[in-house]
């Protein structure tokens, strides 16, 4: 490995270091400010060196990592994500009794797991990376271990988790039995040259699949979300809504890319299959919740379905329309998720929509930030989600991709009915169960400046999205 590829993996390096130095602080003497503050300098510092030099170092660190625009990206928007999460944390945290310091070592090591996923190319490095973020995830799902569904959703997600990565595991072992070859463009390669696809790829195709699927939570594999979820802290779920799920749609991207996926008919007609089956199931089991976190998660289903569309539109403007979706999809959930965090105290979070009635009238500014959220979520107008749906529609009418198209025209106005009901309740005068004392003062006055500013990029995004769009067809 030469100077240069040992430059290239400093972000990596960064956040392993962050990770350790953390641990070294905890074993001298526990102070949450400390550990909170080394987390948000070693994400700060990690996001400058990678916009400053990764992005105009671009190479392959053979035979496992690429270091690419689309990698740089993906990488960058990881870590500022995490970095949202850690600033709301710190405010959720403060409050509650359990100990607090481990949680930002997982949170680091989650995100490195996430950040080997989207510049793998080769399912050994996708496999290690996959396992760094699952296995902090069992962690961080259960780790408040006073609440009995927190214990719950970890062990859930935990045995559930085991079995998507024995699929994963087991296809990726029948396509190198095939293939002889681990990495993408080597089984790319082996595609090219045979023109008869054996069932024993197709085997191997189908059980990474479900392995992927698993992880990104669509329908039939999307068992595990609405309780993992409900059970999980309001950040950690905001975590998993995005940094997880962003990790591995980045990397099926650049997997069907580089297998030129687009040309195997039977593999699209599968993805079809599920993308459509996440729009229609996330969405009508989401009508039913008057749990708001179960509401977002059956939500979260549906948005990865419309991702697919332009995902199975291919090309440039598909993965264009990827970039700026996740982009606006992770902006909105942490501000609705951050939202829930400000609302919640040391007893429980604020997961009933209940909790929000008359809201508009306690807290105006909170109420508007989250209306802004949920209709952005809805795909509405001068919000950055509609101008995430727009491109997404787009990538499949340009490819003819109808069916999908009209899916997601007719999602979009079954999801619009959950989202509104909720801003409903939150503009009603009546009394909610959760009276503005029971709420810490500590959250809220932490929480305010991030809630703001996600609130502010969302409406930016919405009403000038040419600069992110510039910067996505710059860096990919």
């Amino acid at each position: 490995m030469n100077k240069t590829d040992l430059l290239s993996l400093i972000p990596l390096w960064i956040l392993s270091s962050a990770a350790i130095l953390n641990f070294f602080s905890i074993s001298i003497r526990r102070n949450h400010k400390v550990i909170f503050i080394i987390t948000l300098v070693s994400l700060l510092v990690d996001f400058i060196f990678l916009t400053s030099y990764s992005i105009h170092h671009q190479q392959a660190i053979e035979p496992l990592l690429v270091i690419d625009g689309f990698g740089v990206f993906n990488m960058g928007l990881i870590l500022l994500t995490t970095l949202l999460v850690v600033m709301m944390s710190y405010a959720y945290f403060e409050q509650r009794e359990e100990r607090k310091e481990e949680y930002y070592i997982l949170i680091i090591l989650a995100a490195l797991g996430s950040c080997i996923l989207v510049i793998s190319k080769h399912f050994a490095s996708l496999f290690l990376g996959l396992e760094i973020l699952t296995v902090s995830l069992y962690a961080l799902i259960a780790y408040l271990r006073k609440r009995e569904r927190s214990d719950e959703a970890g062990i859930k997600y935990l045995i559930l988790a085991a079995f998507s990565s024995a699929f994963l595991l087991f296809g990726m072992a029948l396509l190198y039995a095939a293939t002889g070859t681990m990495s993408f463009q080597g089984l790319a390669d082996w595609l090219a040259s045979n023109r008869e696809v054996s069932p024993l790829v197709w085997c191997g195709f189908g059980m990474f699949t479900v392995g992927v699927g698993f992880k990104l939570g669509v329908v039939p594999f999307h068992m595990w979300t609405p309780d993992v979820y409900e059970g999980a802290p309001a950040p950690v779920t905001a975590f998993i809504a995005t940094v997880s799920k962003g990790g591995m749609i980045a990397l099926l991207v650049r997997f069907f890319t580089m297998v030129q996926g687009h040309q195997l008919t039977l593999l699209v007609t599968v993805f079809t299959v599920l993308a459509v089956a996440s729009m229609f199931v996330g969405n009508f089991l989401a009508l039913r919740q008057s749990n708001v976190k179960r509401l977002l998660a059956y939500s979260s289903i549906a948005h990865v379905g419309y991702l697919l569309v332009a995902f199975l539109a291919g090309g440039e403007l598909g993965t264009q329309a990827i970039s700026f979706y996740l982009v606006a999809y992770f902006i909105t959930t942490l501000g609705a998720f951050g939202i829930m965090a400000t609302l919640s105290d040391k007893e429980r979070d604020a997961e009933l929509i209940e909790d929000y009635r008359g809201l508009l009238w306690r807290r105006p500014l909170t109420a508007i930030i989250f209306s802004a959220m949920l209709l952005s979520l809805a795909g509405i107008p001068l919000t950055a989600g509609f101008i995430g749906k727009f491109y997404v529609i787009a990538a499949g009418v340009r490819t003819s991709h109808w069916f999908l198209v009209f899916a997601l025209a007719i999602n979009s106005v079954i999801g619009l009915y959950y989202y509104i009901r909720i801003i409903a309740v939150m503009f009603d005068q009546g009394q909610s169960v959760r009276t503005s004392e029971e709420l810490h003062p500590l959250v809220y006055v932490i929480s305010s400046f991030t809630m703001a500013l996600l609130g502010l990029m969302l409406i930016w995004l919405g009403v000038h999205p040419e600069e992110m769009l510039t910067l996505i067809r710059n860096t990919l």
